[in-house]
């Protein structure tokens, strides 16, 4: 015997809702044929709310039985709530984990061997790159969460500016094997500051804050990610120095 479920969604020339479509994909995953009803205007969706009495659409119907929401129909079928919840260290973890993937594929393209130091190079530089980036995306949202434990960001939030661009820089100046005298203190000096401010907020204060180190956004908690982030940058620093040496 068919399952058959109803869905009512919006579906204009505007706007395409994203829930609509991900209801009903779940469906069709859950064995169900959907009658797909397409509100293809504001006023008819307007009309759909106000007659069954809801706040939003889509609208899943099974046997007759008003399901709801995509979120509704997840708590349906015994799903745990969608997305991301709570603190993750999904964000970082993609992040080095690319990383890595590329100091393998630029070592693999560009030399007849492997080079388990070229390898760490290019992925400590990677990192730190990517890394810059996140925070470049939005500024000053990043700085509102990197001033709440930063010590030199606290007395001067100007640094909170440029730590982004020195991060890149630092980053980029390791991949282009710019001279380390002039990378080599920029790396030491940011990574050194933000150990420090990472180890005092953390493990003696004991305070419980959200990284920057993704962006000001994110749910990462503040940590050991964070501290190693910094101690990279730290190791980054001495070898470029002892490199140019």
């Amino acid at each position: 015997m068919k399952k058959i479920a109803k869905l009512y969604r919006m579906h204009t020339s505007e706007h395409i809702c994203p829930y609509g479509l991900r209801s009903k994909d779940l469906l069709e995953r859950k064995g169900f044929e959907v009658k797909d009803h397409k509100l293809s205007s504001r006023e008819e969706t307007d009309k759909f709310k106000e007659k069954h009495e809801v706040d939003t659409t889509p609208q899943a119907f099974i046997d007759e039985k008003q399901i709801g929401g995509y979120d509704d129909l997840r708590d349906y079928f015994g799903m745990a709530p969608a997305g991301q919840t709570g603190t993750t260290y999904t964000p970082v973890l993609a992040i080095f984990a690319v990383a890595f993937l590329m100091s393998l594929a630029t070592i693999f393209a560009h030399t007849s061997g492997f080079n388990l130091i070229k390898v760490v190079e290019m992925f400590v530089a990677y990192s730190m790159t990517i890394l810059a980036i996140q925070k470049l995306r939005d500024l000053y949202t990043f700085s509102n969460s990197f001033i709440t434990y930063d010590l030199l960001a606290m007395r001067n939030i100007r640094y909170a500016y440029v730590y982004p661009f020195a991060e890149a820089f630092a980053g980029i100046g390791m991949l282009a094997s710019i001279s380390g005298f002039i990378v080599g203190p920029v790396s030491l000096f940011i990574g050194t500051v933000g150990a420090i401010s990472v180890f005092k907020a953390v493990y003696i204060d004991k305070r419980e804050l959200k990284c920057a180190c993704v962006g000001g956004d994110s749910d990462v908690p503040l940590g050991f990610v964070s501290l190693t982030e910094n101690l990279f940058m730290i190791g980054a620093g001495v070898w470029m120095l002892y490199s140019a040496l």
